[in-house]
């Protein structure tokens, strides 16, 4: 290995002083959390990052852009204090103290930092390998920023990120990398290889135990590796790395081995490793040889060294006294900030990073009045017009996701939308829905708004881990971070069904935290849903029923490029005295056409979202009708007509003149055979006589 032989331009590049105050003290605070705190169960989680720490102090130092942002994993602390983050932060965050990084929402081991100005901390994740493509689509954005927007402010950032080497055989991680090499952007991957996942060896990771070897011959990439244990080694490379993602605005992969000093987290043993490999990684502590480098070449002596060592312990102690005084968080504020919230006076709680508020775009006037244009229109055309429009207006939003440039979509709803607004706003992406999702957090997370597509509902599968670091952020950050996107989703029954395209499961996102969910049934609601997705600052789960896309009974004039309907505000498709039926999506059709068959005076409930939605408007019409029918097509057990008809019964128990009915598909997968299918679903003639049954209690 060529090492840099000029010491001065070394310490030109890195401040050594800074180095060791950093280490001393980071080891300081790893020695007082397990060695006294865990064992006082003042601290409940703990991940030591002895042997991690020397070239995460380094590559901390050169994160001094503006827009530089990082995310790293739960032994990744050693970076943030190089960038500056207090010791009584951290302090705050592990032993769950208000005024931490989530105020003790999350473990104190996944950090964030908003920054303006300065390197930005991405929330962290507790789930391996989850970290990765955020920072891809934060990278993407810098492009975006530098090249479409022209804004100075991005001109040299870059994105980094940590990862230890058993991430490497994650989705998210290979899906980073063919984001970032296919697209040539600047973001640094650092894996730092300790040479266990737990007590899992690396071969058990990546074949032969080494990603380098294994990407050799991967082309768009820097690919970089050394002992990460030796200062003037780790120097070169680091300093190596950093020139070619700042100046050539292209990918790296930085691999550094290193030893991990302590068991994966305080509770571990380590009792799978051998006597010999533990003596041979401590052998190859980073800590000693720093000591020795330094006073060889003069940038220290024992006595100094012995000082700082001494205050760094010192502050420690003395930083845990402060923090052990101060309050925890007030338990009746834990159910704050799942979504945007106002104050008394009606102001929103913005976050403090992520989302395009507060600089959002100069909007056109919204409303809810309709200004219809002639003719009908299918909701696969109205969501294009609104798509189209809004595009127009924010240029801030990009659209993309498989197949949505040249092809349009697979259902053709953004056709034209990639040759009128340009292949920077509208793409396509690799075949990785973590990756799709993954990088519409980066996106978000640096101001622009993310507009993905889910081919079906069921692909979303492999993307549910990104998604639910989505809807969870701003409250697991306390409101410090959010990324508002919209995900545009596909899926139900069609012409046939089957278990792998005709999904909706709505529910599971209804369940999840922080996030909407639109439904709706018909090209006119599709606008207005879509447009208030499009401006608001929460998360959304746009779902576009494949039937309905083209359906004759979804078909409406254009309501107006003004149009816009708030969530959480249902509508009566019919109205009556008799009998509450609600439903939503590709359901509702059906259920206009039973009402049509039996004749009974019903009030039809189109609720067209579900998170929120319109729980007056259900509670005011059974309590006029006495009698409920909840149809949906997602499967009945757990299916959220049993969160409808739970607050029925609560809630308008004593207007109740007969028992609350659901009707859904039975607990199986959408069948293939037309037949199957039919049979499977609720359809008009098995709502109509259900409809019969209820109004004859």
């Amino acid at each position: 290995m060529h090492l840099i032989k000029d010491h001065e331009n070394q310490q030109h590049i890195f401040d050594w002083q800074h180095i060791a105050k950093t280490l001393l003290a980071s080891r300081a605070l790893d020695d007082l959390e397990e060695y006294d705190l865990v064992k006082q169960k003042k601290v409940l989680y703990q991940f030591s990052a002895r042997g991690h720490d020397l070239a995460q102090i380094m590559l901390g130092q050169l994160l001094n852009r503006k827009k530089d942002a990082v995310s790293g994993y739960y032994r990744s602390r050693p970076l943030l204090m190089s960038l500056g983050i207090s010791t009584e932060t951290f302090l705050q965050a592990t032993m769950m103290r208000q005024g931490g990084f989530s105020n003790g929402r999350d473990i104190g081991v996944v950090f964030n930092q908003p920054n303006q100005a300065g390197a930005c901390v991405l929330p962290m994740s507790g789930g391996v390998g989850a970290q990765y493509t955020p920072v891809a689509g934060w990278s993407q954005a810098i492009e975006y920023h530098r090249t479409h927007l022209k804004n100075t402010d991005w001109e040299e950032a870059i994105g980094l990120v940590l990862g230890g080497d058993g991430s490497v055989a994650t989705n998210g991680f290979w899906s980073a990398l063919t984001i970032t090499t296919t697209l040539k952007l600047p973001m640094l991957f650092y894996i730092e290889d300790n040479g266990y996942g737990i007590s899992v060896p690396s071969h058990f990771q990546t074949p032969g135990g080494n990603i380098v070897k294994n990407l050799a011959s991967f082309k768009g990439i820097e690919i970089l590796s050394g002992d990460g244990t030796n200062p003037e080694e780790a120097a070169h490379l680091i300093k190596q790395a950093y020139h070619h993602v700042r100046n050539e605005r292209k990918p790296v992969l930085l691999r550094l081995t290193v030893p991990r000093l302590n068991g994966h987290s305080a509770q571990d043993t380590q009792s799978y490793k051998t006597d010999e490999r533990i003596q041979f990684e401590q052998q190859h502590d980073p800590l000693p040889k720093l000591k020795k480098y330094m006073i060889s070449q003069g940038l220290t002596n024992e006595t100094k060294w012995q000082a700082m060592e001494n205050q760094a312990k010192e502050e420690a102690y003395r930083t845990f006294q402060k923090v052990d005084q101060q309050p925890f968080a007030d338990p009746a504020k834990v159910h704050t900030h799942a979504f945007e919230e106002k104050d008394e006076n009606g102001q929103s709680l913005l976050q403090q990073q992520g989302g395009i508020h507060p600089d959002k775009p100069a909007f056109p006037a919204s409303s809810q009045e309709i200004i219809a244009e002639p003719g009908r229109i299918n909701m696969v055309t109205a969501i294009r017009k609104t798509l189209d429009f809004e595009l127009t207006h924010n240029d801030k939003m990009l659209v993309f996701g498989e197949d949505v440039g040249a092809k349009g979509g697979v259902h053709a709803v953004t056709l034209g939308l990639q040759e009128k607004h340009g292949e920077e706003r509208v793409f396509d992406t690799s075949l990785s829905e973590e990756g799709i999702i993954g990088r519409s957090i980066g996106m978000s997370l640096a101001g622009l708004l993310p507009v993905p597509e889910i081919q079906f509902r069921k692909y979303a599968d492999p993307a549910e881990e990104q998604l639910n670091e989505t809807g969870s952020m701003r409250w697991r950050t306390n409101n410090r971070f959010a990324a508002p996107m919209v995900v545009r989703m596909a899926g139900g029954y069609f012409g046939c069904g089957d278990p792998w395209h005709s999904q909706c499961a709505e529910v599971k996102w209804v369940h999840a935290i922080g996030w909407q969910v639109a439904m709706p049934s018909n090209a006119e609601d599709a606008v207005g849903l879509l447009r208030y997705a499009l401006r608001d600052n929460n998360p959304t789960i746009f779902f576009e029923h494949r039937k309905m896309l083209d359906h004759m009974w979804a078909r409406r004039p254009y309501p107006g490029d003004q149009y816009i309907v708030p969530f959480g505000q249902g509508k009566k498709v019919t109205e009556g005295d008799q009998l509450t039926v609600v439903s939503w999506g590709g359901m509702v059709h059906m259920c206009q056409t039973a009402v049509e068959q039996t004749g009974i005076r019903t009030d039809l409930i189109d609720l067209r979202t579900l998170r929120p939605w319109d729980k007056e408007m259900v509670l005011e019409s059974v309590k006029k009708t006495g009698r409920c029918l909840i149809v949906h097509e997602d499967n009945i057990s757990a299916g959220f007509g049993a969160e409808i008809a739970a607050v029925l019964a609560k809630e308008a128990f004593f207007y109740l003149d007969a028992p609350i009915e659901r009707l859904a598909t039975a607990d199986i997968g959408n069948p293939h055979d037309p037949r199957l299918m039919e049979h499977a679903l609720p359809n008009p003639n098995s709502i109509a006589q259900r409809m019969m049954e209820l109004d004859q209690i």
